[in-house]
């Protein structure tokens, strides 16, 4: 596979700012480790092989387990993850599949994510959702190659 052209975001000049979104979304009291799986969630539904490569590659540097990474796919069926992580991954598969329902994020989905996470840190969690989708876009209309970039 080959790139039909380099990243947007860097032919713009953007990676910059979105440099700095990463750093509010880190500064936002949510587990480095969540924040990876929801990243990595995201990016599997998106079908975004850059950043399912690169996510992978980030979450296994900051501690993650291959049991946990291979399960990310079907987490509502392994015994992996926490109540906390699970909230946060179903928040992160709803605000990526808005146009799968009426109800894009449901208050059921809301308010479980909710019961664990302070305004704050639901909102590194949005954000992070939302820039993750952002990159999804960029690398997958534009073809950009899983494991290129590091």
């Amino acid at each position: 596979m080959q790139a039909r052209m380099k990243n947007p975001a860097m032919i713009l000049g953007a990676m910059e700012p979105i440099q700095a979104l990463y750093k509010s979304i880190h500064q936002g009291g949510v587990a480095p480790a969540t924040l990876e799986l929801v990243h990595l969630r995201a990016s599997q539904i998106n079908g975004c092989s850059a950043c399912v490569d690169s996510g992978t590659k980030s979450a296994r540097k900051s501690g993650e387990t291959e049991e946990r990474l291979a399960a990310v796919v079907a987490w509502r069926e392994a015994p992996y993850f926490t109540d906390a992580e699970r909230a946060a991954l179903a928040l992160a598969e709803a605000a990526t599949r808005l146009a799968d329902r009426s109800d894009p994020v449901p208050d059921e989905i809301w308010d479980a994510a909710a019961g664990h996470y302070d305004e704050k840190q639901l909102a590194a969690i949005v954000l992070m959702i939302a820039v993750t989708n952002l990159f999804n876009r960029l690398n997958a209309t534009t073809h950009q190659v899983a494991g290129a970039w590091g």
